[in-house]
């Protein structure tokens, strides 16, 4: 088993930034990929970045150049940093997990881009 849990939502404005923080806990050494996913209103969950156990990352292409994904192995932590949001990056943002053959995720944490 594993748990997730994000934080770090929020209201900012366009051209602001965020940190998301996702704590993981329980089986931890079994997790083989990472990664953050959204899901605006009307919309199907997308994989915004991914983080795999080489460190390697990929990204949807909106947001390439503006997100990162990272994570910190002491904290069991995983981060998203979003600089030059955008209205269209409003969604509910989940954290996920790929371990031991299931999928995981976080209840989410709310981003809202607005002026």
């Amino acid at each position: 088993q594993v748990q997730l849990v994000e934080s770090g939502g929020g209201l900012v404005q366009p051209g602001g930034s965020l940190r998301l923080s996702c704590a993981v806990s329980g089986s931890i050494f079994s997790i083989y990929f990472m990664g953050w996913y959204r899901q605006a209103p009307g919309k199907q969950r997308e994989l915004v970045a991914g983080i795999g156990n080489s460190d390697s990352t990929r990204y949807a292409d909106s947001a390439k150049g503006r997100f990162t994904i990272s994570r910190d192995n002491v904290k069991n932590t995983l981060y998203l940093q979003m600089n030059s949001l955008k209205p269209e990056d409003t969604a509910v943002y989940y954290c996920h997990a790929g371990a031991g053959g299931i999928y995981y995720w976080g209840k989410g944490t709310l981003v809202t881009v607005s002026s």
